[in-house]
């Protein structure tokens, strides 16, 4: 086996569902504020409800979103939507 296989195999994934919705949740808001969007900007421009977008962004709230919704998100705010997932 060469040495990058190698290395793929010995790495071990530790982060649950969680994490990845918390790094989604702070990314969100980051690339709305950066377009100085309110929440009901991003709501109208999605077609969701603004109470919708605050559950998506409140740690507290752990609302879970589809990649439908990512989908919408990433269009609206003109994002690739890779960049949701980037630390």
């Amino acid at each position: 086996m060469n040495k990058i296989k190698k290395n793929i195999y010995q790495k071990s994934y530790h982060h649950d569902d969680e994490y990845y919705y918390k790094i989604i949740r702070k990314n969100i808001k980051k690339y709305r504020l950066e377009k100085n969007l309110t929440q009901q900007d991003l709501a109208d421009m999605t077609e969701m409800s603004r109470e919708y977008i605050c559950d998506i962004e409140n740690d507290s709230r752990a609302k879970h979103l589809t990649i439908s919704v990512l989908g919408r998100i990433s269009e609206a705010l003109d994002i690739d939507i890779t960049k949701f997932f980037k630390k």
